[in-house]
């Protein structure tokens, strides 16, 4: 009987033979799956699952057309037509927020294997392009979602450490900057250089379009990329940008520029107008005349310095230091400011004057007075603290020895601390302080201390001025405004002046008044030729802009003159009358009068020899002249027993009009004469204002 649970060596030959036969289809149709998927493989499946994960992290579409990866030791992935659009509210942007023809990135995979870092041999830019908007109401398209910004300030981030890189390659970036607020829409142009000949490369950079509403053209040339993450190697820069008339220069090496160690840098700004450098710096200055100036500039972590510059500022030198802390909010500069030689000429702008590109720009002024604003959005961007000296004073008009100032501005607000003028042994000293109000008018007091001042240096451009006149006094405002002719205008104060032996009057006059309106004034008074000035005396109150005369007293050896009236500074007109008579009797003295108004810019001058002879015996004893009251500024400004006070005495005590100037200068003294003034007899004398003589002598001038 045979065992039927038994089985042969034969069948199971055939069982391990279909074993192995099935174990050799699997790995054959694994194979050739694997050789069929490799044979129809594609990356841009991956496409879809990109752009979704991009898109979400970027919250903006994201898409690519293609990508490539070739696997290896070092594997290279590329994606071609990479486009993000632009985020949400900026759909109606006509270029993408990016876009480049390709990215290529390099990846040395073993390295990265082996535990020795990540290292990217190259990255390779194709034509990148960007579209960076800013919106004037501070909305942009570069923000993105606050939830990275939220992650990282609660947990604590550790340094960002930057991978190995070996190149970076651009060709033909074009990034378009349109920023409102700061009225830029300019196009910034970037591409490398390869390696050649020992060197890195090097990027190149170029600006074109408009910056801060002028045209902008930069060419930079600068390392090679990946040397600024190279702290020990200086990187180099060589650039020049042109913006508007303004152009600016720089060449150099920075060390560490990722982390702000030191400069070697030489830079050169050179324009018509310094204040045309606010868009490139930030900083507001005022208007200058044309400029050139070279310094050496150098930044750190907590400062930006701008060292050891001269220059040219209009026929003025001009050099120092300036210091800016960026990082102060509104930052803050300190500069240290000296010229060997300066025109006062070229620093008008501080005062609101007009020069450089603002005069040639400006539309006519009629005011008589610097009428330049002050902008306050500009002194609110930054607080300042500034010094300043010149040594040497080059002017034809006011030839003053030096002047040193230091003024600091905080909060929009300016505190004028000193500044000073010497003139042989004399000096000029003015203090100021401006605040702020909401409506950007500034609250003002200000103070002009005038003490022994020379006259011949005032006068030195004078050929035939003669005399050793010496001037003292005060002035004061008290205003709001904000323009000094705005200041003045809306101002209470006044002037006190003195001029103590003036020399020779018909020389000094027409230069103080003018050369015309002077010597017609001279003419019409009947001053004699070469008339010596013993003293002038000007006590002359300001309300509400309006200059009003309390006391004028020209006294030269034979003859004094006195004034009343007044200079509206709202519409820049005066209304003025001048009266001389003899010191001494004189045989056929006929007291004449003077009557001078219009706009200060041009004022007529009305004499009349009869009607003048009417307006004098009113004036004589109606127009009186209260000079008692100067004595202790006289003192103060020119010097104990001057001219003026002996002037001043003697026309208190032997007054020309026979009535003592002293007694119109006690407690509740208007500070104009009164139309109607009680003669010695008790009856009210009648006078005519300068306006009745310009009315009398219109009617006395018809034909009849």
């Amino acid at each position: 009987m045979v065992n039927e649970t038994s089985s042969s060596p034969g069948s199971t030959n055939r069982c391990r033979h279909l074993a192995l036969k099935t174990t050799g289809g699997v790995f054959g149709v694994f194979a050739l799956g694997i050789l069929i998927l490799v044979m129809i493989w594609q990356w841009d499946w991956f496409v879809p699952l990109i752009n979704r994960k991009a898109s979400d992290a970027l919250h903006r579409p994201v898409s690519i057309a293609h990508l490539h990866v070739s696997p290896g030791l070092r594997t290279s992935v590329t994606v071609d037509d990479l486009k993000i659009s632009q985020p949400e509210g900026f759909e109606k942007e006509k270029a993408d927020f990016a876009s480049a023809k390709s990215l290529t990135v390099k990846v040395d995979v073993w390295r990265y294997l082996t535990g020795r870092g990540l290292f990217i041999p190259i990255i390779r830019m194709d034509t990148p392009t960007g579209d960076i908007v800013s919106r004037i109401n501070g909305q942009n398209n570069y923000s993105f979602s606050d939830t990275t910004e939220k992650t990282q300030t609660q947990t604590p981030s550790k340094p960002m450490t930057l991978p190995d890189i070996g190149e970076i390659d651009i060709q033909n970036a074009d990034i378009r900057l349109a920023l409102a607020q700061l009225k830029t829409d300019m196009h910034v142009l970037i591409h490398t250089t390869p390696p050649q000949n020992g060197t890195k490369g090097n990027v190149v950079v170029d600006l074109k379009g408009r910056y801060a509403q002028a045209p902008i053209n930069g060419h930079i040339v600068g390392g090679a990329l990946l040397s600024l993450t190279q702290p020990a190697e200086p990187y180099p820069i060589d650039g020049r940008i042109e913006n508007g008339p303004t152009y600016v220069t720089l060449k150099g090496t920075v060390d560490d520029p990722l982390h702000f160690k030191g400069t070697k840098l030489a830079l050169h700004f050179a324009g018509p107008d310094m204040s045309l450098l606010y868009g490139l710096t930030g900083i507001p200055i005022p208007h200058t005349p044309a400029y050139s100036i070279t310094g050496n500039l150098g930044y750190s972590e907590s400062a930006i310095r701008f060292q050891k510059f001269e220059g040219r500022m209009g026929s003025s030198d001009i050099g120092g230091d300036i210091n800016v802390n960026p990082h102060l909010k509104p930052p803050f500069v300190e500069a240290a400011l000296h010229s060997h030689s300066v025109d006062l000429a070229d620093l008008g702008g501080f005062v609101g004057a007009k020069t450089g590109e603002a005069k040639k720009t400006a539309p006519p002024s009629r005011s008589v007075l610097p009428d330049q604003k002050i902008n306050v959005p500009k002194l609110n961007a930054v607080n300042a603290h500034v010094t300043y000296h010149g040594d040497h004073i080059r002017n034809k008009d006011w030839p003053l020895d030096n002047i040193d100032t230091e003024f600091a501005v905080k909060d929009g607000a300016i505190d004028l601390k000193h500044l000073s003028f010497a003139t042989g042994s004399g000096k000029i000293s003015a203090t100021a302080t401006l605040q702020p109000t909401k409506n950007e008018q500034f609250r003002t007091k200000f103070r002009l201390d005038v003490s022994r001042l020379p006259l011949s240096r005032i006068m030195k451009a004078t050929d035939t001025f003669k005399g050793e006149g010496t001037i003292g006094g005060h002035i004061t405002l008290t205003s709001t405004g904000n323009s000094v002719a705005s200041l003045v205008a809306n101002g209470d104060g006044g002037t006190t002046l003195v001029l103590d032996r003036g020399g020779d009057v018909t020389a000094l006059l027409p230069d103080l008044l003018g050369l015309k309106l002077g010597s017609a004034v001279l003419s019409a008074l009947g001053i004699p030729d070469r008339s010596k000035l013993e003293c002038l005396v000007a006590d002359m109150p300001l309300d509400n802009g309006i200059l009003k005369t309390k006391s004028l007293l020209l006294q030269t050896e034979t003859t004094r003159t006195t004034g009343t009236g007044t200079v509206n500074f709202h519409n820049d007109t005066l209304d003025y009358a001048v009266t001389t008579r003899a010191i001494h009797p004189q045989i056929l003295s006929l007291p004449g009068a003077v009557h001078i108004f219009g706009p200060l810019s041009s004022p007529n001058i009305l004499p009349g020899a009869e009607l003048i002879g009417r307006v004098a015996a009113s004036v004589g004893l109606g127009v009186l002249f209260p000079p008692a009251a100067l004595i202790p500024t006289i003192q103060l400004g020119v010097g104990e027993g001057s001219a003026c006070e002996r002037a001043v005495q003697e026309a208190n005590t032997n007054p020309a009009a026979g009535i003592a100037p002293g007694e119109t200068t006690g407690a509740g003294a208007s500070s104009v004469p009164h139309p109607e003034k009680q003669s010695e007899t008790g009856k009210p004398t009648k006078h005519l204002t300068p306006s009745q003589v310009r009315k009398a002598w219109a009617q006395k001038s018809k034909p009849k």
